[in-house]
Parts: C-alpha cells; sequence; structure tokens
C-alpha cells in the first residue's frame, strides 16, 4: 500500500470533524514528525471547534427556556456606548431564528473588530428582524446616560418588524407590556443578547469612524469615543467638539 504524503493527509484532516474516524488511528501510528505535528494542530483546532459548540449550546438556555413556555417571537436587546466621551448610545434588538445556527457569537467587547464584522454580516443574513435605537449626545446629556440606554433600546425594540412575545434584555427593564426577562452579563449568556451586542457595536463603531473624519484630532476612528490617552490629549489641544457630552468629566469642567 502507498504511503500517503503528509501533504495529501493534511488536506484529509482538513475535512474530518470528529476522533472516531478510523484514519485518525492509522495516522495516530504513522512515526513521520510532519504527520505528528498535522494531528496535533488538527486536534487543537478540534478542540476549539468542540468549545465553540458547547458555549453556543449553552447560551440558547433562556430562549430555549422562552420556547418551552411557548413563546415564538423572542428578541435579544443590548446596547453599547454607555461610557464613551463622545457620540450615542446605541442599541439592538434582534429576533433570531430556532434553527439559527452561527459558531463564535458571544459578548462583542470579547471578540476582534474582524470576527465582528464577520458575524455581523450573518446575523443580518440569518435574523428573522433587526431593529435599531439611537440616543445622540444632546439626549444624553439632558436625560442622562441609563435613560438614554433605556431609550435607545426602547426605540429599537420599536424599530422590528415584528412585535416579539418575549424580551430578553441585557441588565436592563423595559416599560412595555410584553414579557420580558432582564440577564445579567447577559451578552455572554444569552446567544439573542450576544447577537444584539454584535449588531449596536458595529453599528456604532462604523459611526465613531465617520465621525473621526468630521471631527479629526480625537481618535474617535481608533477610540469609539471612549476616554483613551489621544482622545483626552485632543481635548487638551482643541478643546470639546460638537459630539461631546457635556455632562462626562472631563468634559463638564471644560464647558
Amino acid at each position: 500500500m502507498k504511503t500517503e504524503s503528509i501533504q495529501q493527509i493534511k488536506a484529509e484532516l482538513a475535512t474530518i470533524n470528529t476522533r472516531e474516524d478510523k484514519r485518525i488511528k492509522l495516522w495516530q501510528a504513522d512515526e513521520r514528525n510532519g504527520v505528528q505535528q498535522a494531528l496535533a494542530q488538527w486536534d487543537r483546532k478540534l478542540q476549539r471547534h468542540e468549545k465553540e459548540v458547547a458555549l453556543f449550546e449553552e447560551m440558547q438556555q433562556f430562549e430555549n427556556s422562552a420556547r418551552a413556555q411557548g413563546h415564538r417571537l423572542i428578541v435579544g436587546i443590548d446596547e453599547v456606548g454607555r461610557g464613551p466621551l463622545a457620540g450615542p448610545v446605541v442599541a439592538a434588538a434582534v429576533i433570531l431564528p430556532e434553527n439559527f445556527q452561527l459558531l463564535g457569537v458571544n459578548d462583542s467587547k470579547k471578540l476582534s473588530a474582524k470576527k465582528r464584522d464577520e458575524l455581523y454580516d450573518e446575523i443580518q443574513n440569518q435574523a428573522i428582524s433587526i431593529g435599531i435605537g439611537m440616543v445622540d449626545h444632546n439626549k444624553i446629556d439632558e436625560i442622562n446616560i441609563y435613560q438614554a440606554s433605556k431609550l435607545a433600546m426602547g426605540i429599537a425594540l420599536e424599530d422590528l418588524c415584528f412585535i416579539p412575545d418575549y424580551l430578553l434584555i441585557d441588565a436592563m427593564k423595559l416599560d412595555v407590556k410584553i414579557p420580558q426577562e432582564s440577564i445579567i452579563k447577559g451578552d455572554a449568556r444569552s446567544v439573542s443578547i450576544a447577537a444584539a451586542s454584535i449588531v449596536a457595536k458595529v453599528i456604532r463603531d462604523r459611526l465613531m469612524e465617520d465621525y473621526g473624519k468630521m471631527y479629526p484630532g480625537y481618535g474617535f476612528e481608533k477610540n469609539a469615543g471612549y476616554g483613551t490617552k489621544e482622545h483626552l490629549l485632543g481635548l487638551q489641544k482643541q478643546g470639546i467638539c460638537t459630539i461631546h457630552r457635556k455632562t462626562f468629566a472631563p468634559i463638564k469642567d471644560m464647558c
């Protein structure tokens, strides 16, 4: 029997996603270093995949519980932008289908920008409906950031194409007559809330990139309005700009 080349084995490994495949045992007996290295790399990749599958299943617990109670249009709601010194707070409401499959969905803060963008596109493709709510810096100064976050979530909810019958919200209660569940750290525990956090984060980051071109010198395109060293230095050099939140320190001391 002709011995397979290491490249051939690598190509075959790329198609295998179970340790039960009979070829794995055959290759484990292969004494070539290249084969053993390929197996070790494949095993690490499979372990990462298994962890993603386990996490995805765990993050569906709230959705599964709601469906067991008879709910069908379950929406996850989250917001981003409470902490920045500039720009709006943005909320997203996402209704996912029951057969939703997208490994890697997690709290947007735990993901790279590249990964968020990839997941954002897939969420857009698979979601039943997505609603967006945005409250600008002026309103934030008028009603405070907590109320502005709540308002943005309400706007996102109203922006949906369908009226949901159950809400999963990240650490917040909304004044609506729809059954709801407030989940602490929900963006890391519920797939629907995590999807909402990704959508809101990508939309806000892209908006702040545009603001970075409109208001240069603060680094909005990189810091999304958070109080980084570059941002604070920009404030010292050129003062505040139109989109700064005037009730946030240190800006309130500069007005």
